[in-house]
């Protein structure tokens, strides 16, 4: 019987899989060429890791030698990672390619030698060239590689009357793979490469996913409730390695009853285990990225619950938080492209390692000898009261809780995200005793975040946001009441960050709101920051 992996290439007689028969047959197309005779493309294949690059191009390569036509190769350049002078490189590529032929080649100690490699003195067919982990090479080795194999190219291509096996250089299709999809190779004054195609490894489409687990309770015998697939793609967006990660944990490692259908209930279970306390190399890369530096600010800033951020691929931060698997693009309307994450699994792991960086410990949450009879009780919660705690303590210690916030280079302010990690996190650990769950949901996949709190078998909403102005404020009465309707919720609490405000106005925009569409009631509180 099979099982789900998400590390590594799959092997389709151990693991599930999607047999992905349309990309496979794209690439393959493109390294031929329309016109094999003529010569193939010179290709990148590109995609975040786990997401299946490397096992999709070797479909490509059986399908190549399955032919006869050509010979191919898939190499990889991992070992090359280290590598600090351009010998050491030509060195792997030349034992790589030893290996895999079984031949020997000679020494590269020119670029002039590497040209001389795809000929007919060590090759009888045109040659099908596959590159894995290209971009583990230093940049300028990468534009060096990419230069070479532009001048081989387009010798080729102005060699028209001969056929590609008869071509003075014999490297009929070249594909280079990695997690960008100009894998390094630009500059300012533009690619050397710029006769490459670029091929995107996509994520499973929904019908996919659910063959998976289609596939898994035929031959397990255990039945799968649709909703736990559903969940399963909509929390991943069928990242392949999230998905197979969350595929392994629910058929083995958490299976604890095979005999029994696997229902929502332990797919909460498993998914909560997943977010906040199991490794996972996927995510953790994804997080590190994330961390960077250079991306911290423009993650932050995509936590804003009043402005959406455009997507420009040509912004490198952008470029290298989506080649990453941090963060996908969304349409609206015809000609508007913006930021969102790469899925709700990512936002919540984002969202739980910034806000416990931020804020790893909270002292003295409130006075030992305050009477929390009228925030809580065994059976009871009331959240405008249980606000009202978090604006007193957030005021008495803002000095030293927020000394080292991080704050925006423009003016200078806090980011508005720290505010709704701080929040979070001081309601997890006030709640922690009367063993409540407090969990962060993102229906949008950017800035908005709604705080769902379990308390005594009942569940009370919290959608966070910032105020930007009474527009805004109205609308998010809206969407707070309509989100309230999704959950089955009857009440909403809306919480509004603002700097500062007087009682009139405090109380004006505290008024409950009751939603003559919906049948909700949302109840606005303000809480102020004072900066």
């Amino acid at each position: 019987m099979r099982r789900f992996t998400s590390y590594g290439p799959i092997n389709t007689q151990l693991h599930y899989y999607a047999p992905r028969t349309q990309l496979i047959a794209q690439a393959y197309q493109q390294l031929i060429g329309e016109a094999p005779e003529q010569g193939g493309h010179y290709i990148t294949v590109w995609a975040p890791r786990q997401t299946g690059k490397t096992w999709v191009m070797q479909e490509v390569v059986e399908q190549i030698q399955g032919s006869g036509d050509f010979d191919v190769a898939l190499l990889t350049l991992q070992n090359a990672k280290q590598e600090t002078t351009i010998e050491g490189v030509w060195e792997i590529l030349r034992n790589e390619l030893s290996r895999w032929f079984n031949q020997p080649f000679p020494a590269i100690t020119t670029w002039r030698d590497l040209d001389g490699l795809f000929t007919k003195n060590y090759f009888q067919k045109p040659l099908i060239l596959i590159l894995d982990e290209f971009d583990a090479l230093g940049e300028n080795f990468i534009n060096q590689f990419a230069t070479q194999f532009r001048t081989i190219y387009s010798r080729r291509s102005n060699e028209t009357s001969r056929k590609s096996g008869e071509k003075s250089n014999l490297l009929h299709g070249l594909a280079l793979i990695g997690v960008r999809s100009v894998l390094g190779i630009e500059n300012v004054s533009g690619s050397p490469f710029n006769i490459q195609r670029s091929l995107h490894i996509p994520n499973l489409m929904q019908a996919e996913v659910s063959a998976l687990f289609a596939w898994y309770s035929t031959e397990s015998g255990q039945t799968i409730e649709p909703a736990v697939v559903e969940q399963i793609f909509a929390e991943t967006q069928g990242q392949p390695g999230l998905t197979c990660w969350l595929g392994s944990l629910l058929t083995e490692t958490y299976n604890q009853t095979p005999s029994q259908p696997i229902t929502s209930q332990n797919f909460a279970e498993v998914y909560a285990t997943a977010v906040k306390v199991l490794p996972n190399n996927n995510i953790l890369n994804i997080v590190s990225k994330a961390s960077q530096p250079h991306c911290k600010p423009m993650v932050l800033e995509l936590f804003r619950t009043n402005a959406k951020i455009a997507f420009t691929y040509d912004n490198p931060t952008i470029n290298f938080l989506y080649t990453n698997g941090v963060i996908i693009w969304e349409r609206e309307g015809l000609t508007d492209y913006y930021v969102k994450f790469a899925s709700p699994f990512v936002q919540k792991r984002l969202f739980n390692a910034f806000a416990n960086n931020l804020f790893p410990a909270l002292d003295r949450l409130y006075d030992p000898l305050t009477d929390l009879s009228n925030i809580i009780t065994e059976t009871t919660l009331h959240p405008l009261n249980l606000l009202r705690l978090y604006q007193s303590y957030l005021q008495q210690n803002k000095g030293w809780l927020l000394k080292d916030a991080p704050r925006r280079t423009t003016d200078f302010r806090i980011y508005e995200a720290v505010y709704h990690f701080n929040l979070y996190m001081y309601l997890v650990r006030v709640l922690a005793s009367y063993g409540s769950q407090v969990t962060p949901e993102f229906p949008t996949g950017n800035g908005k975040v709604d705080l769902i709190i379990r308390h005594a078998n009942q569940r009370y909403g919290l959608e966070v946001k910032s105020f930007a102005n009474l527009h805004e404020y109205g609308l998010a009465r809206l969407q707070a009441a309509g989100y309230a309707q999704q959950l089955g919720l009857t009440h909403m609490t809306l919480v509004l960050f603002l700097d500062t405000v007087d009682e009139e106005n405090r109380r004006m925009l505290e008024q409950i709101y009751n939603d003559p569409q919906t049948g909700v009631t949302v109840e606005p509180v303000v809480v102020t920051i004072g900066e």
